[in-house]
């Protein structure tokens, strides 16, 4: 286990959202990103809440945003080092960003993202 701080561990979430491609960003459509320290049962990294995108029909209004939560201390947990945190962040925001474009767990897996 490697102990990573939050403001630390915030940064390494925006450095991952920004490395996503600009032009899929630009498709990121009503989501806010948030870091947790603890995750529910089931040792998650990530967690992905709301209607994706190719299910969105008429998603209007006053609709609240979809939510992607990042575990700081579940993913600090699984890893020896600070590189490897980088990593495990980096893939879990690519995972839990593919969700909000409505890629399942079984097409990430596919992709190597799994």
């Amino acid at each position: 286990m490697v102990d990573v701080g939050p403001e630390r561990f915030a940064e390494l979430v925006a450095d991952a959202l920004d490395g996503i491609p600009e032009e899929l960003g630009e498709l990121m459509d009503n989501v806010n990103v948030f870091v947790d320290d603890h995750s529910p049962p089931g040792r998650l990294f990530g967690y992905y809440e709301g209607i994706p995108l190719t299910r969105r029909e008429q998603y209007g209004g006053l609709v609240m945003p979809d939510k992607i939560t990042i575990y700081r201390q579940t993913i600090c947990a699984a890893c020896r080092t600070e590189d490897e945190v980088v990593e495990q962040v980096q893939v879990t925001v690519v995972h839990e960003v593919a969700h909000h474009f409505g890629i399942d767990d079984d097409r990430l897996t596919e992709l190597g993202w799994g």
